[in-house]
């Protein structure tokens, strides 16, 4: 089981950018996937998230501006990013309802920065 996050960089302010999750190991299309973050010297904070039906919760400081989206036929999840602000520079993390507890990936560093 695991999963492999890609995409992350440096972007300014206002800028856009989408992260992807490649996934193995596991009935991709039957889990519930998420995206997480954490930013320098806080905790890790949920982003949103994408259940197998396709419904699609996301937390509020990015809702309208980022698109959870999965491609079920090459088990990959993606996080369009767009509007960047600063306070969005993190690590982004996806996680996976598989095995006992779930799993999480490497992370992927997102920096916003002019």
């Amino acid at each position: 089981v695991q999963l492999v996050e890609s995409g992350g960089g440096l972007v300014q302010p206002g800028g856009s950018l989408r992260i992807s999750c490649a996934a193995s190991g596991f009935t991709f299309s039957s889990a519930t996937l998420n995206w997480y973050r954490q930013a320098p010297e806080k905790t890790r904070e949920w982003v949103a998230g994408i259940t197998p039906g396709g419904k699609t919760p996301y937390a509020n400081s990015v809702k309208g501006r980022f698109t959870i989206s999965r491609d079920n036929a090459k088990n990959m999840l993606y996080l369009q990013m767009n509007n960047l602000k600063s306070e969005d520079t993190a690590v982004y993390y996806c996680w996976a309802s598989a095995g006992a507890s779930g799993v999480w990936g490497q992370g992927t560093t997102v920096t916003v920065s002019s």
